[in-house]
């Protein structure tokens, strides 16, 4: 292996984004004790551009897909300033440019939604007409089917901001976010009172793609950290994520594109279950498909089969 003593790794600022670095770079430390590991933070134009509504940052920066939150780590990995960028995986396009790949993935924590609400009781308690916010095209129109007495409302910010509004606004309900990242940041097991948390069954509520998994992105020419970031890799994981990516690949689905998928391995099983709505509103397809763990992308094609 060629021999360097240096590892950069780049990350967003987000107390969500800190917390994922720092898992990364206890792996990478573990794993190659003799290596320094340093960290570059970096704003990305989607933590700069909370003025308006996330679907309309990428229109309005000119990006396109999801790089709102990966363009400017993108930039600083082409410019060999970091060597890992360690993303939210589901907030990485699904089609990269050549000189970019997504090599790992660490274990996956839950795909699951979580409403986090004023009353308990969950989604069916929400009272007519309530609002509930949240900034996902995906979540809003599945709130909206399952629920379409209720007003769904922009909900910009990080993971404590978005709690805090809830509790200070009188006029919000309910908001969504992943259970993932309230996981990670502490808020998951138990409550906040007087927030309760009341968390969505993925076969209830589909979750995005890649939801929970943390993705590493290098630059494809870069052997030496592909090799050292694939000893720190969670195989079924990047199995699992391999197939949902692809499925909004073939999909041509990027985050302005209300569609739902998760994945179940089991031992050398794939399952896989997609709910995706028509941009121009009405009810959803739902699809189902099954084949070999180990070909993930062949499965995916078999779920966009069903909606063909």
């Amino acid at each position: 292996m060629e021999e360097r003593n240096t590892i950069i790794v780049g990350t967003r600022g987000s107390e969500l984004a800190l917390v994922q670095a720092d898992a990364t770079e206890s792996l990478l430390r573990r794993n190659f004790p003799g290596l320094e590991v340093r960290r570059q933070i970096i704003k990305t134009t989607g933590d700069r551009r909370t003025d308006v509504a996330l679907s309309e940052v990428a229109k309005s920066e000119g990006h396109l897909d999801k790089g709102v939150f990966t363009k400017e780590l993108e930039t600083a990995l082409s410019n060999g300033e970091i060597d890992i960028a360690v993303h939210s995986l589901k907030d990485v396009p699904t089609i990269l440019a050549d000189e970019f790949l997504i090599a790992a993935t660490l274990e996956r924590a839950a795909v699951r939604d979580v409403l986090i609400s004023k009353t308990s009781g969950g989604l069916a308690a929400l009272p007519a007409g309530a609002i509930v916010g949240t900034s996902s095209v995906r979540r809003a129109r599945q709130l909206q089917w399952l629920r379409p007495d209720l007003c769904i409302a922009d909900l910009r910010g990080n993971v404590p901001t978005r709690i805090r509004k809830l509790m200070e606004a009188d006029d919000y309900a309910a908001i969504m976010l992943a259970e993932a990242g309230l996981a990670r940041l502490g808020y998951l097991p138990g409550t906040d009172e007087p927030l309760h948390f009341h968390i969505l069954d993925e076969a209830e509520f589909f979750p995005a793609a890649s939801q929970g998994a943390i993705g590493l992105e290098l630059r494809a020419d870069d052997p030496w950290i592909r090799e050292i970031v694939q000893a720190i890799n969670h195989p079924q994981t990047f199995v699992r994520v391999t197939a949902e990516r692809e499925f909004l690949r073939l999909l041509d689905a990027g985050c302005h594109t209300p569609v739902g998928v998760y994945s179940i391995l089991d031992a050398d099983s794939l399952r896989m279950s997609a709910r995706v709505f028509p941009e121009q509103g009405g009810e959803p397809q739902l699809a189902s498909a099954e084949g070999g763990a180990n070909d993930p992308l062949a499965v995916a094609g078999k779920l966009f089969a069903t909606l063909s």
